[in-house]
């Protein structure tokens, strides 16, 4: 029976990519940095009679990673699926987002799965197999979005890292997927959008208006997380599945538009577009002050 280990399981994406992997019958290690909040992966699992294992493991540490991992491995072997999805955002201007917030941003994202791939890829190359799932975005996949710089990066940082794992671990019949989900309602939004706009700061207004759009046009129109803890554990499991997995009604559209724009420049005019849809027209710059 396979073994699965996936990151940030306390809600969102995480907590039903650890139920719908427990429903395919893996024995599913779920962890968490603070293991109080599971309690609604404790509820839904045993409400469905689902084994599902918890464990304490912060992504952005190297010893609990290590913990976390030698516990899986000293009782089973290896790991077989690995499904690095804790992650955060940060949401605000180049310019004023707090520094220790953006390393955050990509100590989770990007170095949160360097360090569990590093951790788990010597007994899965040992073994002969294994998948590497990393939970992207489709953020990741266009150019860059105003507000959401330091998000952004790190998920085109992440996406690129998995091309490249992918091609070094591949003789070793090991996978990579990049599963990249469009508008899904998990508790990012709150967490990197929500009350984070500096009502006194130079882009006040601009920020605020792509809050409205991030917050009331992304949230409102986001699917069930579940559809995406479905989707991946279904490409984990598929031999023949693309390194990127596009997930939600948007994903596609999205990067075609991108690719149709052609250019950065008309990026910023077809991104505005769909943004002023939802949010209204965007605010106008101040003047710059004069001497």
């Amino acid at each position: 029976m396979s073994v699965a280990l996936i990151t940030g399981t306390s809600t969102g994406i995480g907590l039903e990519t650890a139920l719908a992997a427990a429903r395919r019958g893996l024995i599913t290690y779920a962890t968490m940095r603070d293991l109080s909040r599971s309690g609604e992966l404790r509820e839904r699992a045993a409400a469905e009679d689902l084994p599902v294992r918890l464990l304490t493991l912060d992504v952005t540490d190297d010893a609990s990673v290590s913990a976390a991992v030698a516990t899986v491995e000293d009782a089973h072997g290896a790991i077989d699926v690995l499904v690095n999805n804790a992650g955060v955002s940060a949401a605000g201007p180049v310019e004023t987002v707090p520094a220790e917030r953006a390393r955050e941003v990509f100590e989770t994202n990007v170095w949160g799965p360097v360090r569990l791939s590093r951790a788990v890829l010597p007994a899965m190359r040992e073994r002969g197999s294994g998948v590497v799932v990393n939970l992207g975005s489709v953020a990741g996949r266009v150019p860059g979005l105003p507000h959401n710089g330091f998000y952004c990066a790190s998920k085109h940082a992440l996406s690129v890292l998995s091309e490249s794992l992918a091609w070094e671990v591949a003789p070793f019949g090991i996978r990579v997927v990049s599963v990249e989900p469009d508008f899904f309602a998990t508790r990012i939004f709150d967490r990197g959008w929500a009350g984070s706009v500096d009502t006194e700061g130079p882009y006040s207004a601009d920020h605020a208006w792509a809050n409205s759009y991030f917050l009331d046009g992304g949230a409102q129109a986001a699917a069930d997380p579940a559809v995406a803890g479905e989707a991946v554990i279904a490409a984990a499991l598929d031999p023949a599945s693309p390194l990127h997995v596009f997930v939600g009604p948007g994903g596609p559209a999205f990067t075609e538009a991108a690719a149709a724009a052609g250019s950065f420049e008309n990026w910023v005019t077809t991104a505005t577009q769909i943004m002023e849809t939802v949010a209204g027209p965007r605010p106008t710059a101040p003047a710059p002050a004069r001497a």
